[in-house]
């Protein structure tokens, strides 16, 4: 038997981040500020074109320059021990971005493609000197948008690193059209989309003999290390990756790009530390993207609103060397009840790198296709949008038959319909106005996979004879709050107060958790923090019942309760501090692992939610302004509802500027981006950003893992964008199948 402890207040509390202090006060140390003794500085030379050969590389101006220690090209640049597959992060493996690695030939592959590091004493030397680098290109013609390659699409076998298939399909598609009483069919069309976090990425490297140490920002530390280690040829001991602080990633960071490995090279190669950082304009071309795409998609259902079928096709381009497309069609053919399905994705060989997770991979683009056509469905039908969804619920997972681990959903419609006012509005498009402003609602379904990871997630506790405690995991923090959810998950596990235990993180030093991408994070890692200080609780409960000088010496460890670090059984009490230091005992220690039970393979796991949104369109002028959102989620349980209603509501506002702002086009010509600075790429900034409410709907799980934690770091951008869209048409009449939805569009 094993000891038990009764509910303790640290989970579920709104605590302030515990890290705070030392981000607002500076202290907290990012990659690309590690004080290191004789650091130099790389810059990187990128590609002028999107496809050809460098012909000649003349670096004599830069190697001349003041204080240039080296200029590396294909020329003289290391080779490379291997290239990794292509697998994504969560994997626990090597996680290369693509399947090419830069500066090996003299092939021009995409704009922006490294061709040259310049290495300088400072950092102003060294991007003087990548100024003065000259290369020289034979150049051949390139194909970097949909209408250039359009006649050279084909469907791949498998797509997101051969997880997905390229063509999936069930029932009988044409039998459902056939039986369709009501049809929908769309065109929509998406611009590419690029991360832009507020850190961009950088890699400390520094050499110590043959070991080499990396600071660099991502969202995997042991991702980090498996991808250089391979790509350098090095044993994984030798390498160690260290991330404590992060400033965003959403997802430009969470496959492993060229740059930690080209950082390693350079500071091997001048035999000092290097570091490495990108400007912000080759974030636009280093660490891919959201790719342009289009969706075709048909919608058939009965005239009582059932779905007999749903056809859902996708074409965008990716890399010369890799099957990449994010999984539009995963969430939209699941959410609902439909017998009849058919998904296709279509790919394009372009000249751009790899294109990788962007926030809500795939569910953002896949669900604003299913999600407005949703809504003319209703329109054709005469049904209330929302009534139309609740018709269409489905209790198991339309993909496999499984039930689902737990939904919500329901309780999202109505209770984000009721916190909106939604049964108040007219359903007559264009009805409303104030003044010269038209007024429209609308609404969407919000849908996220709740992801698994393949392989054992560990971490270690301690707890010390002053009755202080530390539990580590490998995990960094960029900015989702882990440390400060994982202080509360080992204090309530241990039974102390959150103000005496500490959360250690972001160092493969520490025990291995993989990659925190696809919103798996609560979940995989405070199932591993649990496991661990839950391991440790029971070590000391057993130790202090098997102790003859022990208050609990005989007791049942079933029935021994902790609370405030002092372990109880009927009149006996004693705390840890006590136990540890009668035994001479400086401190314990347990380590704890997780895994998937197998049963989770019975069951269709989802985060569900509801989307509602009121936007304000000017009818001379053609501006859209969003007045109003409001979100409803099912989250499993909260961890911190702080940190949980910040990444919600982060979720909402890029769903917004999904929805009206970002947007980036390659030049057919040049094939580069047009975009490529926070002047040019449009997102929200607060004066666009509305009153966002957000409602949490309590539901148990007990299948994903021990604490019932899902994740909503994607969720909350899921529905956003179509939801704006249909309050978009509700206020004019006027149906927009692309995004973002322009002023041009409304004129």
């Amino acid at each position: 038997m094993t000891a038990t402890a009764p509910p303790a207040p640290a989970i579920g509390q709104s605590l302030d981040r515990v890290d705070g202090r030392q981000k607002v006060t500076g202290a907290a140390r990012y990659s690309a500020e590690i004080p290191l003794h004789g650091i130099a500085y790389a810059h990187l030379v990128g590609a002028r074109i999107a496809s050809g050969r460098i012909t000649a590389v003349d670096a004599g101006a830069a190697r001349a320059a003041d204080g240039v220690l080296a200029v590396l090209t294909h020329e003289n640049l290391e080779k490379i021990a291997s290239l990794p597959p292509l697998l994504p992060s969560l994997a626990g493996s090597a996680a290369p971005g693509q399947t090419f690695f830069p500066m090996q030939d003299a092939t021009i592959h995409y704009a922006g493609q490294p061709v040259a590091i310049v290495v300088a004493d400072t950092h102003e030397r060294a991007q003087h000197a990548a100024s003065l680098v000259r290369v020289t290109y034979e150049e051949s013609p390139s194909v970097t948008t949909i209408d250039q390659g359009r006649d050279q699409a084909y469907e791949p076998e498998a797509i997101f690193a051969n997880f997905i298939p390229g063509h999936t399909t069930r029932g009988d598609i044409e039998a459902g059209i056939a039986q369709a009483e009501a049809l929908v069919q769309g065109e929509f069309s998406y611009a590419a989309n690029n991360h832009n976090p507020i850190e961009p990425s950088a890699t400390t490297a520094e050499w110590d003999g043959d070991e080499l140490v990396l600071h660099d920002a991502t969202q995997g530390v042991n991702a980090t290390r498996l991808t250089v280690a391979a790509l350098l040829g090095l044993p994984i001991a030798k390498v160690r990756v260290i991330s404590h602080f992060v400033g965003g990633s959403f997802g430009s960071k969470a496959m492993i790009w060229h740059h930690p490995a080209l950082a390693a090279m350079a500071a091997r190669e001048v035999g000092r530390p290097v570091k490495l950082s990108l400007t912000r304009e080759q974030m636009f071309t280093s660490c891919g993207h959201r790719e342009e795409q289009e969706q075709r998609i048909t919608l058939g259902a009965t005239r009582d609103g059932k779905l007999t079928a749903l056809r859902h096709h996708k074409l965008s381009p990716t890399s010369p060397f890799d099957h990449w497309a994010e999984p539009s069609l995963g969430v939209a053919s699941q959410i609902y009840g439909c017998p009849h399905y058919e998904g296709v994705y279509r790919l394009i060989r372009a000249n751009t790198m790899t294109p990788t997770f962007t926030r809500c991979p795939g569910e953002a683009s896949g669900m604003h296709a299913l999600e407005c056509s949703m809504d003319e469905l209703a329109q054709q039908l005469g049904l209330d949008p929302l009534e139309l969804r609740l018709r269409n619920i489905s209790d198991t997972d339309p993909a496999t038959g499984h039930p689902w681990s737990s939904s919500g959903l329901k309780e999202c419609y109505e209770r984000g319909a009721a916190r909106f006012g939604w049964h108040d509005r007219d359903p007559e498009p264009g009805r409303r106005r104030q003044g010269h402003w038209l007024i429209g609602t609308g609404m969407a379904t919000a849908g996220y996979p709740v992801y698994q990871p393949n392989n054992p997630q560990r971490a270690r506790a301690r707890i010390y004879a002053d009755g202080t405690a530390v539990v580590q995991a490998a995990t960094p923090d960029f900015g989702t709050g882990v440390a400060t959810v994982m202080t509360q998950v080992a204090a309530e596990t241990l039974g102390i107060s959150v103000d005496r235990c500490r959360f250690e993180n972001g160092d493969t030093d520490l025990p291995n958790i993989s990659a925190a991408v696809g919103s798996s994070g609560a979940g995989m890692i405070s199932a591993a923090v649990h496991t661990a200080a839950k391991a440790l609780r029971d070590q000391l409960v057993t130790r202090a019942v098997a102790d003859s000088g022990s208050p609990l010496h005989g007791a049942d460890p079933a029935t021994v309760t902790v609370r405030d670090g002092v372990m109880t059984a009927g009149p006996g009490a004693e705390s840890y501090a006590d136990l540890l230091r009668r035994n001479f005992q400086p401190d314990a220690e347990a380590s704890g692992a997780w895994m998937p039970a197998e049963a989770t393979g019975q069951y269709g796991m989802m985060t569900f939610g509801a989307q509602f949104a009121e936007v304000a369109v000017d009818a001379e002028l053609g501006l859209v302004r969003v007045r109003r959102l409001t979100g409803a989620f099912a989250p499993g349980r909260v961890l911190n509802p702080k940190t949980c209603r910040s990444q919600l509501m982060g979720g909402m506002l890029w769903g917004l500027g999904q929805a009206l702002l970002e947007s980036n086009r390659m030049q057919p010509r040049t094939g580069r981006w047009a975009n490529s600075n926070l002047g040019e790429y449009l997102i929200a900034v607060n004066a666009d950003v509305p009153d966002v409410d957000i409602e949490l709907v309590d539901v148990e799980d007990r299948i994903v893992n021990p604490l019932g934690v899902k994740g909503v770091g994607e969720v909350g951008q899921v529905g956003v964008s179509a939801a704006i869209a249909n309050a978009v048409h509700h206020a004019t009449g006027r149906r927009v199948r692309k995004v973002p939805i322009t002023i041009e569009d409304m004129l």
